[in-house]
């Protein structure tokens, strides 16, 4: 779906400034759009923004957004080559989960933004973002397992603030991301060798 006046990231980063579609934009202090590349082959979608996010504006800047970086790191990527933004722009209060009627608010942003950039492969972080793409599946286990949705490859991991309160699901989540580059890979290959059987190595 084309949504009118937004025809670019920075048209979008602005439409969302300004959104006041849900109550989210009464207590935010900054909108989150997201950032990153207009055309990276790696788009990374979490849950909300936090207290860091919403005074800086910008997605995964606290702690869980530290080891977001690390791990981009241990398979070869710089946080400036993917796209990291979240289902909802604006920082629920008390840090608590989206509701689905501000999910659904924010999804206009989150389609058009994915439209544009058309990345080769989105990283869903938690089970919020996984939903808005597989709602009847569960995070523990659709994590590590690409599956393409509507054309786009869909690849669900656990969102790195997990590994912060559970220490079990550090090492889960560094071994699902050492995934990502051989996806990346197979997906590079011209379909008619790639055949089939695409996705099949997970």
């Amino acid at each position: 779906m084309h949504v009118q006046g937004m025809d670019s990231l920075a048209q979008i980063d602005q439409a969302v400034s300004v959104c006041t579609d849900c109550p989210l934009s009464r207590s935010r202090s900054r909108a989150v759009p997201g950032e990153g590349p207009e055309k990276a082959e790696v788009m990374f979608i979490g849950e909300a923004p936090g207290f860091n996010e919403d005074k800086q504006g910008r997605p995964f800047v606290g702690a869980a957004g530290h080891f977001l970086e690390e791990l981009l790191a241990s398979v070869g990527f710089r946080r400036e080559d993917v796209y990291i933004t979240n289902t909802v722009k604006c920082r629920p209060l008390n840090n608590r989960d989206p509701l689905p009627v501000e999910m659904a608010a924010c999804r206009k942003y989150l389609d058009r933004q994915i439209e544009l950039i058309s990345p080769k492969v989105i990283v869903t972080l938690g089970r919020h973002s996984l939903v808005a793409f597989l709602p009847r599946e569960t995070i523990s286990k659709a994590r590590g397992r690409p599956r393409s949705v509507n054309g786009v490859t869909i690849f669900p991991m656990f969102h790195p603030a997990a590994a912060l309160h559970q220490q079990n699901l550090r090492q889960v989540i560094q071994e699902d991301i050492k995934k990502l580059p051989p996806l990346l890979k197979e997906l590079s290959l011209p379909q008619e060798k790639a055949g089939g059987e695409q996705l099949s190595m997970f």
